[in-house]
């Protein structure tokens, strides 16, 4: 069985992910979350470098391939998680913010990699803040880009977006990521953002975008045999 990485969303601390790791390592996947903490965030923001995720990331799969003796691993990002993993497992040198050079490295990970997992996902977005990164991604791996790499998109049908009370802030959020604020989503993410072209896409009823939110999110056990069969 090969082991597993969780990358959190944006924001995120690693400790919100526990019961998603202690739920996956019960079925048979050794599972490890990167041990972020929510000021590990604060140097990104404003759509500034990634360079200090993908640091702890990449210390983090290799500590879990040497764990477990394995050549490879399944890696799941959470929310803006999944398009950073995108960074993290692809070839091009991730130098577009002039933090780093070529010689870095925290990226052309593929190999490492057997299969991607992205829960609520924004693939694709219009948000100034986030622009410069996920141009950078889908401009060059757009979709499913690696034929070797199997990937999972998972998206969330829980809340439509309209302007009227309790669907506001879905209605902003969609329209910010895909375009059109009156569709349906996980309350953050919409379908059409957290969906790729090539992959396994997945759309799942009554999730909602975190694992703080009240009710079922992609972690919980209700749904989590819709998407882990894949690590299995």
């Amino acid at each position: 069985m090969l082991p597993t990485v969780i990358l959190p969303g944006y924001l995120e601390s690693a400790d919100v992910y526990l019961p998603l790791q202690q739920a996956l390592t019960a079925l048979g996947t050794p599972t490890t979350t990167v041990p972020l903490r929510k000021r590990d965030w604060l140097p990104t923001l404003g759509g500034r470098s990634m360079i200090p995720i993908l640091r702890q990331l990449d210390r983090t799969v290799n500590a879990a391939l040497a764990d477990n003796q394995a050549k490879q691993l399944n890696l799941i990002g959470h929310s803006a998680g999944g398009w950073i993993s995108r960074i993290y497992i692809g070839e091009i040198p991730y130098i577009i913010h002039g933090d780093v050079d070529e010689s870095t490295k925290l990226w052309n990970a593929k190999s490492k990699v057997a299969n991607l997992i992205t829960l609520g996902t924004p693939h694709i977005s219009g948000e100034r803040w986030t622009k410069k990164n996920l141009d950078f991604v889908n401009d060059n791996y757009p979709g499913a880009m690696y034929a070797d790499l199997q990937y999972i998109c998972v998206a969330g049908k829980s809340i439509y977006g309209e302007k009227k009370f309790g669907q506001w802030l879905a209605y902003s959020s969609y329209q910010q990521t895909c375009g059109e604020g009156n569709t349906w989503g996980d309350g953050i993410t919409a379908i059409a953002a957290a969906h790729l072209a090539g992959a396994t896409n997945i759309t799942i009823e009554g999730v909602k975008h975190s694992p703080r939110s009240p009710g079922i999110w992609y972690g919980s056990p209700e749904v989590l045999d819709r998407w882990a069969k894949y690590l299995l």
